[in-house]
């Protein structure tokens, strides 16, 4: 039985009032295991304020677990002790980089097909892909991932999300990972009020109030 549960957005504090329905419970007082390490080097990482934010508004504990700088054990029982994980945006490629090279790939996988619900937004919700390459365009840099080899991705999902979708400053950048992979791989864009919502096989595209 196919127990994923996912939510997967561009901007968090712009849809977080879906997640409630997306949890089917009250979220007073559930732990999340709380990402940041996309935005840890990112000039811009105002989104992680924001979203750290939200959570709190809906009244859910914070474990907070940048991945790159605590071990993998102590990444494994935070997990274990969350009711829900959460990753944020910023660079992709770092992001994965460091979940690699930690085993925290394989860790949060784990957890996905066990059925914890996972919420990702913008490179959290490009890592659940079966692979990142298609965004190469967008923030890839030698610089920032130096160590990654490889850019297979969780696979939990059979679609490539596509955040910030026609919305700026990431126009022009999005419609070229259009153009370039409409025809080749399941692309799902996304605008920064829409989430992905994924129970076991089954999709859908929610939006929330502008």
């Amino acid at each position: 039985m196919n127990k994923k549960k996912m939510f997967l957005c561009s901007f968090f504090e712009k849809v977080a009032s879906l997640l409630p329905k997306f949890a089917g419970e009250d979220l007073q007082g559930k732990t999340v295991a709380f990402i940041p390490t996309a935005g840890k080097h990112e000039e811009v990482n105002f989104f992680i304020a924001t979203a750290r934010q939200a959570f709190e508004n809906l009244g859910m504990k914070i474990n907070d677990m940048d991945i790159s700088s605590i071990s993998t054990k102590e990444i494994a029982e935070q997990l274990d002790q969350s009711d829900y994980i959460y990753v944020s945006g910023g660079n992709t490629f770092f992001l994965l980089q460091e979940l690699k090279r930690t085993g925290s790939d394989k860790l949060i996988k784990d957890q996905i097909l066990k059925g914890k619900p996972y919420i990702g937004e913008s490179a959290g919700s490009i890592l659940v892909a079966p692979d990142i390459s298609y965004m190469k365009c967008v923030n890839y840099s030698k610089e920032k991932a130096p160590l990654l080899k490889s850019f297979s991705a969780l696979g939990v999902v059979d679609f490539y999300s596509v955040p910030h979708y026609k919305e700026e400053p990431f126009v022009e950048i999005n419609d070229e990972v259009v153009r370039r992979y409409d025809k080749l791989l399941n692309l799902l864009p996304i605008s920064n009020t829409q989430a992905v919502i994924v129970n076991g096989d089954t999709r859908e595209i929610v939006e929330a109030d502008k």
